[in-house]
């Protein structure tokens, strides 16, 4: 571990301000990727480290938020994939799995971060507000778009399941209502269990991708049963959706899914709910 966070600190590639970087495919180039590639271990050395244990939870918080500066899009409430030092414009390309890595990180990061630390307030919004344009992006079957506001785009399983996960780990945690974002992770779960074949394989997850600024390259990137990008986090999310469902009151009526605050026992449609807190 302290080789690892010895390479992350003192040796990652990184532009003038600090934030980690890499060289391709230009020069000076984030990758929305690397937020999770990298944040999380630091944040969660704050609690393994024998010295400076708050500049690492500090310097996890500045690279969220020097990420955010040049790679979040507030009119979408998404994250561009790649952003390049010295482009006059900046393409936006909302890959699904990157701004998956992009909640996952902030999910970690709020996991390690006092309830009184300074910035955490200012996280957890953009954290909000992340779950806010991803949920209105999911599509009907419950999958999220490889390309997430291209509904033409195919239907992508790794995406959705750290979606599914984050918000359900959210909700847990007293982050997210249940009522607003419950169905959201119910059906996103629907959607990934479909997607699980007779041998146990996760189907529909995007192999290892790079960083483009042309759509046909995400559009025709392969799906393989070998990419492991899709195990990790269906297993994280199928275990935080049964902690949902022990902890909440999940019913359907009227062919939706609707979350309540007690639980509704009647297998009656449900025309009248008492307020209960």
């Amino acid at each position: 571990i302290d080789n690892y966070l010895d390479f992350i600190l003192n040796k990652e590639y990184r532009l003038a301000d600090g934030t980690f970087a890499r060289i391709r495919p230009q020069y000076n180039t984030l990758w929305l990727d690397d937020m999770f590639m990298g944040v999380p271990p630091v944040a969660w050395y704050s609690k393994l480290a024998k010295d400076n244990k708050p500049n690492y939870l500090a310097e996890a918080t500045r690279q969220i938020f020097q990420f955010a500066e040049r790679m979040w899009v507030p009119e979408k409430k998404l994250f561009r994939h790649g952003w390049v030092e010295g482009m006059q414009d900046h393409p936006a390309f909302y890959w699904g799995r990157a701004n998956g890595w992009a909640l996952l990180t902030m999910t970690e990061v709020l996991d390690v971060m006092p309830e009184n630390y300074p910035q955490r307030a200012k996280l957890m919004e953009l954290f909000r507000e992340h779950v806010r344009g991803l949920a209105a992006c999911q599509s009907g079957e419950g999958l999220w778009h490889q390309l997430l506001d291209r509904n033409d785009s195919y239907l992508e399983t790794s995406a959705t399941a750290i979606y599914v996960y984050c918000i359900a780990h959210a909700i847990n945690q007293g982050w997210l209502d249940a009522m607003a974002y419950g169905p959201v992770a119910q059906l996103g779960w629907q959607a990934v269990s479909t997607q699980i074949n007779a041998e146990g394989q996760v189907e529909g997850t995007c192999v290892g991708t790079g960083m483009a600024f042309d759509p046909a390259f995400y559009y025709y990137r392969p799906v393989n049963v070998y990419a492991a990008h899709g195990y990790g986090p269906v297993i994280w999310a199928g275990a935080e959706m049964i902690n949902l469902l022990n902890k909440q009151h999940p019913k359907m009526n009227d062919s939706a899914i609707q979350f309540y605050r007690t639980e509704q026992k009647t297998q009656e449609p449900i025309f009248s709910v008492t307020d209960s807190n």
